[in-house]
């Protein structure tokens, strides 16, 4: 069996769990309103937007903004090779996340907490976890430690741009976490597409 088979399995579980996770969510905002604990978990974490704290996520979520992640998608090319070799499916992921997530708050149409304008899925949570999904993936390339530095900080980076995104009163948890399931989907799949096109021409 290649040495890439246990990768090609794991981003398949992802993408299934995480499109599976990202459709059970949809689903449950459209039949259930108000979505069951949304409410509380907003106001418990509300409780921490101290001045300072709103300050720091303010600069955090720069991290789920396309205008930082677009450029940020050149540094993945110069890091790592495997990038620049399949680089039209990282451009595409690029594209794409955007695109679907525009296009999915079209389609559930949940509002925001605080606007009329739609919110599910964050917008800010689906790139954050589709780039850094993207980091989480090549960073198999990397020696072990840093590979593991990386990861976690990749991780660290979602999580923290859904933290911001509440902290600064822009979504409902739960738009948050199908945004991570969303993004994480469309890096799974990404990945695949990118391990395919490796195995074909080699």
């Amino acid at each position: 069996m290649a040495p890439s088979s246990p990768r090609r399995g794991n981003a398949c579980w992802i993408l299934l769990g995480s499109a599976g996770c990202f459709l059970g969510l949809a689903l449950a905002v459209m039949l259930v309103d108000p979505f069951p604990g949304d409410a509380a978990v907003r106001l418990w974490v509300l409780g921490y937007g101290s001045p300072a704290v709103v300050q720091v996520m303010r600069v955090i979520n720069y991290f789920g903004n396309w205008r930082l992640l677009l450029p940020g998608t050149l540094l993945i090319f110069f890091v790592f090779p495997k990038a620049r070799a399949r680089w039209w499916v990282w451009i595409a992921l690029m594209i794409a996340a955007p695109a679907a997530e525009g296009l999915l708050k079209i389609l559930v149409g949940r509002a925001r907490p605080e606007e009329a304008s739609m919110g599910f899925p964050s917008g800010h949570a689906t790139a954050a976890a589709a780039f850094f999904g993207a980091v989480v993936y090549l960073a198999a390339a990397l020696p072990a430690r840093v590979r593991v530095l990386v990861r976690a900080a990749s991780i660290l980076l979602i999580a923290l741009v859904c933290f911001a995104r509440i902290i600064l009163r822009a979504h409902w948890p739960v738009d948050t976490f199908a945004g991570i399931a969303l993004g994480l989907a469309l890096a799974s799949l990404a990945s695949l597409l990118a391990d395919r096109d490796e195995r074909a021409t080699t």
